[in-house]
Order: C-alpha cells, then sequence, then structure tokens
C-alpha cells in the first residue's frame, strides 16, 4: 500500500465486449487503485464504456479525466496499462503528454518499459482479432450461416433459447390460452384489476394450458404477451 499526499484522478474503463479482453471488472478496478492510494481518495473518477483499440476521438470521459488533471495539478491513476489503451500510438500520445499517469500494477515502470508493453498489448489485441476471423471464415467455410444465433450462442444455450420459442408458441395455440385471452378483453375492457381478472377466469371455469386454475402472475404473462391494456 502506498502513501501518498498528492491529487489522483481515477480513470476506469471496461469494453463493451464481455468487460474487454482482460475481464477486469469496474469493483476490481476500483479496488486495485484504492489499495494502491491507501487512505487518500481520487479527486474524480470517470468510467468509460469503450474498447480500449479506439482511438480518443471516442473517448469523452478521457479527456475530461486529462482536463481535470491539468486544471487541479492532478495525477491520472489507471488501475492496469491495458485498461488505459492497446493501441501504440494512442497511449504513446498520451504518455508523451503533459499529465503524469500512473499504472498500479507498474507503477515504477519508465516511459520506455510502458511503451513496450503497449506494444505487446496492441499485438495481443490483435492477435485475438485475426483468430476470431479465422474461426468465422472457418464456420462459414462449413457452410454455417452466419449471424444465425444458434451459430453464435453455445449449444446449451441455443437449445434454453429453442425451447423457449417452442414453449410460446405451444402457449399461443393453445385452445385454453386463446378461450382465456378473448374473456381477458372484455374484463379489461370493464376496467377489472388483475386480481378481479384472475378470479373471474377461475369462477367460470376457465384453465390454463395445462388445465389449472389460473394464478395473477399467469394472467398478467397473457395480457402482456397479448398487448391487452387494463
Amino acid at each position: 500500500m502506498y502513501k501518498t499526499d498528492a491529487l489522483y484522478v481515477a480513470y476506469l474503463r471496461v469494453s463493451t465486449q464481455r468487460q474487454g479482453y482482460s475481464g477486469l471488472g469496474l469493483e476490481a478496478q476500483r479496488e486495485i487503485i484504492q489499495n494502491y492510494l491507501g487512505e487518500t481518495k481520487p479527486i474524480f473518477e470517470y468510467v468509460e464504456v469503450e474498447s480500449g483499440r479506439k482511438t480518443d476521438k471516442g473517448r469523452p470521459k478521457l479527456k475530461e479525466a486529462l482536463s481535470q488533471c491539468r486544471t487541479y495539478g492532478a495525477k491520472l491513476i489507471v488501475a492496469k496499462l491495458d485498461r488505459l489503451a492497446r493501441n501504440v500510438n494512442f497511449l504513446s500520445a498520451l504518455l508523451d503528454s503533459d499529465v503524469e499517469i500512473v499504472f498500479c500494477d507498474f507503477p515504477q515502470a519508465n516511459k520506455m518499459v510502458l511503451h513496450i508493453l503497449a506494444s505487446i498489448s496492441q499485438y495481443e489485441a490483435e492477435l485475438i482479432s485475426t483468430r476470431t476471423k479465422q474461426a468465422l471464415a472457418a464456420k462459414k467455410a462449413r457452410g454455417c450461416k452466419l449471424g444465425n444465433p444458434e451459430h453464435l450462442l453455445g449449444k446449451h444455450e441455443a437449445a434454453i433459447a429453442k425451447s423457449n420459442e417452442t414453449n410460446r408458441k405451444k402457449a399461443a395455440d393453445n385452445p385454453n390460452n386463446k378461450r382465456a385471452v378473448a374473456m381477458l378483453k372484455v374484463l379489461a375492457a370493464q376496467g377489472m384489476t388483475l386480481s378481479e381478472m384472475t378470479d373471474t377466469l377461475n369462477n367460470e371455469g376457465f384453465v390454463t394450458s395445462q388445465g389449472h386454475e389460473f394464478r395473477v402472475s399467469q394472467v398478467y404473462v397473457l395480457l402482456k404477451r397479448y398487448k391487452i391494456e387494463y
């Protein structure tokens, strides 16, 4: 844990692609920064949801953070090097700027080392991109239709999605549900509440697609599914 009287502006970033390549979430980044600062608190915190390979044009929160650093003479503090950027040219420009930047995972690193690490990060990002493109090309060559949810999801998730769709279709085609929906349209037009509609359906002998009495939650689902206002 480090002791310091300096001022710091914290910059946190998560990627739009599953928390970025490292998987480092916001809470983890805050914890790393706070462990580094000890009892000192950042004077500002900026959170960016952005891909690390984009330039400063897509990083408005970073611009704000750097501006505050200049205004208050503060240092920009980042949990890890790859949270700031994976683009070596962008990172190099930042390291050459008038704002001092501290990376909690490598506070002793000089600018030369940081440039080298940034180059490695960019190489890793480009390698992942290349592998992804190769995997998609291989799928296309095998006859898979890219963009099909069943190809993009895992087998388990695709099976669940397919099962849910089948169940929805069965529920919509079930004669019990169709009769109940027709009755609900009438009851809703009369201004009945959810509970009143549920009681009326059960008192009149209506049953669910499984042959059971209706519950309020089931009536609510039918009203929403068939866009019946009440």
